[in-house]
């Protein structure tokens, strides 16, 4: 479907152009991909329309009139009327598409690509890193942590079947006040205790004693930050002491992140660490004053105007020379470039950082970076229970583990209560794929933008929009294969596109077709709802064929083999979308 289109934009921007010389007599280039497509409301009025409402001041036409000369032309045409019919409805061109041959084009192409079908050349050549996740090691991985990670990754692999070359990057935040915060808690209520000792996952020791410092602070505030102070002047001196319970406990921290990593499907080509990057940019900095970039204050400290972009100033260096986090981040921008030479990076961070990303994008240009050009802010929304805000250092925040063990739990029962454990072989095993695959899609589905509220029993529900619900239509699909591969069931005929005429084929066959021009759409924006959104037209799509069509009860034999390995297809275009959006395929539930 996505070649097709193509193919019939280049057809009208040839019409249009015979067109404009037939009126003036002179010669003009119509661009084939400025022609919009869409998809009609109805499927008796097309399989795909052309609006000419943007063409309609070049001819001086109205745009009825417009789309009636093209459809004039396009039916005169050899090549363009092979594809189909065409029809002038109101400002639209309309095209009613030759079923046989592009049925039998689409199912040849998705079972000769298998895996591959869906992949793009689109982003070939560019190299793109992406930055997420970025935990802090004084707690675990909590509900906000698994919305960055999910984004992150699914977008990675999105960018990267689209063709790039894609590096992911993880900055670790190990050092500063609220790690010293931790530090101090453990000496003080935890000292020689470890997280073995205390029967619980190491990174959610280290987040009990952040708890435990914030419950110290209230009682004592002054004493507490006093405290905290001294114990991050003291690591900055390099005390051995303190870099020695430092270095432990960022050990059990990132040692549990990794647990969480592996279980979620979440992985990283370079770890970077603040504790080696924190002291970066200053000199970048500094050069910059003296080309006067920046400028000075009366007490020191160094500046940026920011009035080129509608804001106000930023300082870059305190009056005693030290760096800020935005310094930091330029300094660490430029030594990942010289690791890795990208085109661009992706930095996945929450929407309330807009302000920081701006500025540190601005100023980065204006170093003189070419790379600069092209770093992105992908901003998402906040994510919450529907019990309300979580807090971390009220010991409010949803812990990710433990998020994902209720769902595993609740998943288990259902399995059950239907009484499936034989059925899927290791109910274990398969209650955590569908915890992961119902976690998943509820934070993919949702544009990364928006706030949104994360509601376990719904993510879990096995009909309706839902990872469990796509990975019931996968078991469903897989069983019906089996019966041919088990033996159960055998086939005498022969594969024939052409038979695929039954509006319900029809209907899953534009589906199948247009996953190539969804993930294109989800690379560009950077926003893997495009596939899950798609992931769910899909099974509804399939579901009304199996109603609508019997497989093994059609009678022709040719037609049963054939609409076999369209179900076939379904399934390798299923796998192929939810491995880019995390979410596991089952092959039986």
């Amino acid at each position: 479907m996505s070649d097709i289109r193509d193919e019939l934009r280049t057809y009208i921007a040839e019409a249009l152009g015979a067109l404009y010389r037939e009126k003036t007599g002179e010669t003009t280039a119509i661009d084939a991909a400025s022609i919009t497509v869409e998809t009609p409301p109805d499927p008796s009025m097309g399989d795909i329309g052309f609006p000419l409402f943007a063409f309609a001041k070049q001819f001086r036409m109205g745009p009825p009139q417009l789309a009636a000369a093209v459809v004039t032309a396009l039916s005169a045409h050899p090549a363009a009327a092979g594809v189909g019919s065409f029809k002038q409805i109101g400002p639209y061109v309309n095209v009613f598409l030759s079923k046989g041959d592009l049925a039998s084009k689409t199912l040849k192409a998705v079972l000769d690509s298998g895996s591959e079908y869906g992949r793009t050349g689109l982003l070939a050549g560019k190299r793109i890193m992406v930055e997420f996740s970025s935990p802090n090691t004084n707690k675990p991985l909590h509900l906000g942590h698994l919305r960055n990670d999910a984004l992150g990754e699914s977008v990675s692999r999105i960018l990267r079947f689209c063709g790039a070359d894609v590096f992911k990057v993880n900055i670790i935040n190990n050092r500063g006040i609220h790690i010293c915060k931790s530090m101090l808690a453990y000496k003080l209520f935890f000292n020689g205790e470890t997280p073995e000792s205390r029967g619980v996952k190491s990174d959610k020791f280290v987040g009990d004693c952040y708890v435990k410092y914030n419950q110290y602070a209230k009682e004592n505030p002054e004493k507490a930050e006093a405290e905290a102070q001294e114990l991050l002047r003291s690591w900055e001196s390099g005390d051995a002491d303190t870099h020695a319970l430092w270095k432990r406990m960022n050990g059990w921290a990132e040692a549990g992140i990794e647990q969480t990593y592996r279980r979620t499907g979440i992985s990283f080509d370079k770890f970077y660490y603040e504790s080696e990057t924190y002291l970066k940019g200053r000199e970048e900095i500094l050069e910059g004053l003296e080309k006067g970039l920046f400028y000075r204050e009366e007490d020191g400290s160094v500046w940026v105007d920011l009035s080129e972009i509608n804001l106000d100033k930023k300082v870059l260096l305190r009056k005693d020379g030290t760096a800020l986090y935005m310094t930091q981040d330029i300094g660490t921008a430029i030594y990942r470039h010289g690791d890795w030479a990208f085109n661009q990076l992706i930095y996945v961070v929450g929407s309330e950082q807009q302000y920081h990303f701006k500025v540190l994008f601005y100023i980065l240009k204006k170093l003189g970076y070419e790379w600069a050009q092209d770093l992105y802010h992908l901003s998402y929304g906040m994510v919450n229970l529907p019990e309300g805000r979580m807090k971390s250092r009220e010991g409010t925040i949803v812990d990710g583990d433990d998020l994902i063990n209720a769902l595993r739990d609740g998943a288990l029962e259902e399995i059950s209560a239907k009484g499936r454990e034989e059925a899927v072989g290791d109910p274990s095993a398969v209650a955590e794929k569908i915890a992961l695959g119902a976690l998943h899609y509820f934070l993919l589905q949702v544009s990364p933008t928006k706030d949104m509220i994360f509601n376990p029993k719904e993510s879990l529900s096995f009909t309706g929009n839902t990872g469990p619900y796509l990975q019931y239509m996968g078991a469903r699909i897989s069983s019906i294969l089996r019966k041919v591969e088990t033996g159960e069931v055998s086939l005498e005929g022969e594969v024939k596109g052409e038979l695929l005429v039954h509006d319900a084929e029809w209907e899953l066959l534009k589906t199948l077709a247009d996953f190539p021009k969804q993930v294109e759409r989800a690379a560009v924006n950077h926003d893997p709802s495009a596939v899950t959104a798609y992931l769910y037209d899909l099974s509804k799509a399939f579901s009304r064929f199996y109603h609508d069509c019997p497989i093994f009860a059609a009678g022709n034999p040719d037609l049963v083999k054939t609409r076999l390995e369209l179900a076939r297809a379904v399934q390798i275009v299923q796998k192929n979308a939810m491995e880019l959006v995390l979410v596991p395929f089952l092959s039986s539930m």
